[in-house]
């Protein structure tokens, strides 16, 4: 029985030391996700714009999509491909725009990964400096307009 007592107790705290080990990632929690795309949505909806808004995680994950009433069937593709590459490049999807049209030799970042949407209305979501997800918005008459539906989102809940 002591022996068991031993065994058991040694081979915890063993379990319990590498559980400590463990790395950890900062994310964005499912709430304040729903809330930066509701914020996104309806910033876009006060000017008139129907759009799509998703939030994917830094691993790719789409958490949440919201799709406007009467936004058009592509603005889904849209949204998710803007926040994917956001996510996944921790860059602004006009600034990477920018960056390809200005240095024709990045012009194979394009064809990348076939999820990649380099069109202005994706932003990267930072929290205390941590890239925890992406955010795109896509529908609306202009990429312009679309990033600033997707900042409107980042204000909502404090991120950078």
């Amino acid at each position: 029985m002591i022996r068991s007592t031993v065994l058991s107790a040694t081979l915890l705290a063993a379990t319990a030391a590498s559980a400590q080990d463990l790395p950890t990632a900062p994310y964005l929690p499912l709430d304040m996700a729903q809330k930066a795309a509701q914020a996104a949505l309806d910033a876009c909806a006060a000017e008139g714009y129907a759009v799509s808004v998703a939030v994917v995680e830094r691993s790719g994950a789409t958490k949440v999509l919201l799709k406007a009433d009467n936004s058009g069937p592509h603005t889904t593709g849209s949204g998710i491909g803007k926040a994917f590459t956001s996510a996944s490049l921790g860059r602004d999807t006009a600034g990477l725009a920018n960056f390809i049209g200005e240095n024709p030799q990045n012009d194979g970042l394009r064809d990348m990964d076939s999820r990649l949407v380099i069109q202005a209305g994706g932003l990267p979501v930072r929290i205390g400096g941590a890239l925890v997800a992406g955010i795109g918005v896509g529908g609306a008459p202009s990429g312009d307009i679309d990033a600033t539906c997707a900042r409107a989102g980042l204000d909502a809940i404090g991120a950078e």
